[in-house]
C-alpha cells in the first residue's frame, strides 16, 4: 500500500497554484487537500487545512503567505512558499538544488522552502557560480536585462493581454521597474553575495510564457581574463550531470543564430545556459520557462528532493 503525502494548495487558483495542481495529474503518491472556493479566503478553514497536511505550497501575495506560516501549528508541515515573502529570510531554504551540495541539503531536511523568483533563477544561475569560483568580483557593477512573457504577471495582467480591447501599447515589448526597485533584487544581491545591488531592466512581451535573463560582462574587469569558450567550459563543469540545468555548446544552433527567443524553452521545466561575444565583451544569458523552473516546476522539483523520489517526477524534461 502506498503512503500518499498529503499536500494542500494554499492559494491554489493563482497561475502558480493552478499550475502546481495540473503537475499532479497522474501521480499517486500525492493526496490533494481540497478547500471550497467560498473558503479559500477563511482564516480556519486554511489553518485547519494546513495543519491537516504534510507539506503546503503557498501561491499567494507576500501578506498573505505570511499570514499562512503563521498558522502553522503542528511540527510536520512543511511550507514550500512561491511568494517573494521568505526568499532571504533566515531559516528558509533557497529552493535552488543546482547551486550546491549545501543548498539541496537544505531544502531536502528543512521545513521551509522558498521557491526561487523566476528572473532571480534566471539571474543566479549565471552570477552564483561566477562568484563562488572567484571568477566575478563581488564589488562587479552587474546590470541585468530580461525578457519575460505576460503569464508571470498574474490573473489581471493575462486577462488584459488576452482581451480584444486591450491597449495598443500591450502588443509591444514594455519595459518596467524603471525605478530599480524590482521585487527580485533583494534575493539576486544576497544569494549570489554580491556587494552591490544589480541594475536590472526587465521587458514584459506579448507572448504567453518563457523568459530570458541576461548579463552583460566587460572581460577585463573579471578576476582574469575570460572568453566565451573558457565561461562555457565552466559553466559545463559547474552544471555537469544537472537533469535541470543545460549548458550551451560552442556551435549551439540557437547561439549560432543570432537571436534568442524568450519563448524558446516555454513549456520546459530546465533551463538552457549560453555564452555570446567576444574578448572583450560578453553576454550569459539563460533561458527557460518562468511558469516552469521559474515557478511551478521549481515548486515541484523542491517538492520531490522533499519526498526523495526523482527530482524530475510530474516535470517536463
Amino acid at each position: 500500500m502506498i503512503v500518499k503525502t498529503k499536500i494542500f494548495i494554499d492559494g491554489s487558483e493563482g497561475t502558480t497554484g493552478l499550475r502546481i495542481h495540473e503537475r499532479f495529474a497522474g501521480r499517486d503518491d500525492i493526496e490533494l487537500l481540497t478547500i471550497s472556493s467560498e473558503l479559500r479566503k477563511d482564516t480556519e478553514e486554511r489553518k485547519r487545512l494546513i495543519n491537516a497536511s504534510d507539506i503546503t505550497f503557498l501561491c499567494l501575495p507576500d501578506a498573505a503567505a505570511r499570514e499562512s506560516v503563521s498558522l502553522v501549528e503542528n511540527d510536520h508541515v512543511k511550507i514550500i512558499d512561491t511568494s517573494t515573502a521568505h526568499r532571504t529570510e533566515e531559516g528558509w531554504a533557497y529552493g535552488f538544488p543546482e547551486l550546491s551540495k549545501e543548498h539541496k541539503e537544505k531544502i531536502k531536511s528543512g521545513n521551509r522552502i522558498a521557491v526561487p523568483g523566476c528572473y532571480a533563477s534566471g539571474f543566479i544561475s549565471l552570477i552564483y557560480p561566477l562568484v563562488v569560483g572567484g571568477i566575478l568580483p563581488k564589488d562587479y557593477p552587474v546590470s541585468s536585462f530580461a525578457i519575460s512573457g505576460y503569464s508571470g504577471a498574474g490573473k489581471k495582467a493575462i486577462a488584459v493581454y488576452e482581451s480584444e480591447d486591450r491597449p495598443k501599447e500591450y502588443a509591444s515589448g514594455r519595459e518596467y521597474a524603471l525605478t530599480q526597485q524590482h521585487k527580485h533584487l533583494k534575493e539576486m544581491q544576497k544569494i549570489t553575495g554580491l556587494e552591490r545591488t544589480p541594475l536590472f531592466s526587465p521587458i514584459i512581451d506579448d507572448y504567453y510564457s518563457g523568459m530570458v535573463v541576461s548579463v552583460p560582462l566587460f572581460t577585463d574587469m573579471l578576476v582574469k581574463k575570460e572568453t566565451p569558450e573558457s565561461l562555457l567550459s565552466y559553466y559545463a563543469e559547474y552544471y555537469k550531470g544537472q537533469k535541470f540545468i543545460k549548458v550551451s555548446a560552442l556551435d549551439d544552433e540557437v547561439a549560432a543564430s543570432g537571436f534568442l527567443a524568450g519563448n524558446g524553452l516555454s513549456g520546459w521545466d530546465g533551463l538552457k545556459i549560453y555564452v555570446t561575444g567576444n574578448e572583450e565583451r560578453i553576454v550569459i544569458s539563460s533561458q527557460f520557462d518562468n511558469l516552469g523552473k521559474g515557478a511551478s516546476g521549481a515548486a515541484i522539483q523542491c517538492l520531490n528532493i522533499i519526498l526523495g523520489c526523482e527530482e524530475s517526477k510530474g516535470l517536463n524534461l
